[in-house]
């Protein structure tokens, strides 16, 4: 369990090192994943090890929501200040992903040639 989460934490900091180098608008996690990735796809996949421990992970994930959830109760007042302003904002971006959703999966089917 050790070696696959130092090979997680290691593609995170090599993610965050990247994009603060190359001054990149992305997350350093999320560069981390697409590194993760094709270290995976180079190798053929994940190895037992690191499943296992990634579902580890994934069974804990619930735990990730305490630090917003404790943020959002800090700054309560100022959700009530700008309530409109947050709700259009969750409103806009939720249509936002339905509709690039649902154009991906048309054009998966489209182009992917079978039922999906």
């Amino acid at each position: 369990m050790l070696a696959a989460l130092t090979t997680l934490l290691l593609c995170q900091l090599a993610g965050e090192v990247c994009v603060r180098w190359l001054q990149l608008p992305v997350p350093g996690p999320v560069a981390g994943m697409l590194l993760l990735f094709c270290l995976l796809l180079a190798s053929g996949g994940p190895g037992d090890e690191l499943k296992t421990t990634s579902q580890t992970l994934l069974g804990h994930l619930s735990l990730l929501f305490v630090p917003a959830g404790t943020g959002i109760v800090l700054h309560l007042a100022r959700v009530g200040d700008e309530w409109l302003a947050l709700l259009l904002a969750l409103v806009l971006s939720t249509l936002a992903t339905l509709l690039v959703t649902a154009w991906t999966m048309q054009w998966c089917r489209r182009f992917g040639g079978g039922d999906a």
